[in-house]
């Protein structure tokens, strides 16, 4: 009897695995989705096309940003971002990148919630990036 106790156990461990899996695949599929639809991907050279006339914004922190940043962006810590926002014009188109793509993302999806709709970002971060910078150091 045991035997069959345990089997059931075991059955039981799987579906609720399965369950959890299952569920932070949706997770993920679905806060993919929404980060898609809140920001707009530019490649480099669409980047600089427009970030010229709009708020560039960088969302790295101080000592990413002073070791090398776009020129003529602004430091905006997206740890900064829920009490510095309101420094962003809602008005104007907002450009934003960080090192990789992730974090500006997020910035995005938070700035889309606040109301702001012409948010676009650089993809694949500074990392790509292959123009003007400027540095502290």
């Amino acid at each position: 009897m045991n035997g069959v106790t345990e089997r059931g156990s075991t059955v039981e461990y799987l579906y609720i695995i399965s369950a959890i899996l299952f569920g932070l695949i949706v997770y993920v599929l679905v806060s993919g989705m929404r980060l898609r639809k809140a920001v707009t991907n530019l490649t480099q050279e669409q980047f600089i096309e427009g970030y010229r006339k709009s708020q560039l914004i960088d969302v790295r922190e101080p000592k990413e940003f002073d070791n090398g940043h776009i020129l003529g962006a602004r430091n905006l810590p997206n740890s900064q971002l829920r009490q510095r926002y309101k420094e962003i014009r809602p008005d104007k188109p907002v450009y934003l990148y960080c090192q990789s793509g992730s974090r500006s993302a997020r910035t995005a999806l938070f700035l889309k919630k606040k109301g702001y709709n012409q948010v676009y970002q650089l993809q694949g971060g500074f990392r790509q990036w292959t123009g003007k910078v400027k540095s502290k150091n």
